[in-house]
């Protein structure tokens, strides 16, 4: 009877964790496709000031945000936990760039970039799925259901080489086009030394993120099998 509980709890953990990985990746998924969706329709913009761009222009914008390309690491993270294709190197890599992208994500929403009074109700909702719920569902996803053991020391830098390159583009395209993604990063207005203290801040936490993720995988790698996770 103790190993009939035994053998439940695993299998209902499992479910839990599909569902909880499935419904990750359809948020990820819907925020991601409302905002390309508003932008083609010019329903909405991302950048208010750039209204007089073109339509490719705009698209173009949409994927140089750290807070969408985050998104779309989540989601093909989690589709690839959906599908069981979890024991390669890749995977790993992508799954821990998405986690500590999406993390920095939250954090630096939460710390600097209030919703602009300027959003509409649709916008509002993209900005709350994308900075908010997809975080959120992200670090509590892996916290709690896995799949455990697949932060390897070696994947660290490999992880860590999209945040950092994302960095130094959009620095170096900023000048070209004349158009930076966030306040933050606007080095016509703020200058470069108050940009590249901002961006020492960001790799700081990009760093301390995969770190901690490590060693919090490790120890909650001893106390359960990695097998309840997917």
């Amino acid at each position: 009877m103790a190993g009939t509980r035994r053998y439940s709890a695993r299998v209902e953990t499992t479910r839990t964790g599909r569902l909880w990985h499935t419904v990750t990746l359809v948020v990820a998924a819907l925020g991601l496709v409302l905002q390309i969706v508003a932008i083609v329709t010019r329903t909405d913009l991302l950048d208010h000031s750039a209204v007089t761009a073109s339509m490719p222009e705009q698209v173009r914008r949409y994927f140089c945000y750290f807070t969408i390309q985050s998104n779309l690491l989540v989601a093909v993270s989690m589709a690839l936990i959906l599908r069981g294709r979890t024991d390669t190197r890749l995977f790993r890599v992508v799954r821990l760039a998405s986690l500590i992208g999406i993390t920095v994500t939250g954090v630096v929403a939460f710390v600097a970039l209030a919703p602009s009074s300027n959003y509409t109700a649709l916008n509002l909702l993209c900005d709350r799925l994308l900075h908010i719920a997809v975080p959120l569902l992200t670090v509590v996803g892996w916290a709690v259901f896995g799949p455990r053991g697949k932060i390897h020391r070696d994947d660290l830098l490999p992880a860590l080489a999209w945040p950092v390159l994302w960095l130094v583009a959009t620095l170096a395209l900023g000048p070209v086009v004349d158009w930076y993604p966030y306040p933050f990063l606007r080095v016509n207005e703020i200058g470069w030394g108050q940009t590249l203290l901002n961006c020492l801040v960001i790799a700081v936490l990009f760093f301390a993120l995969a770190a901690a993720a490590r060693w919090v995988d490790l120890r909650l790698t001893r106390r359960r099998p990695a097998s309840v996770t997917r």
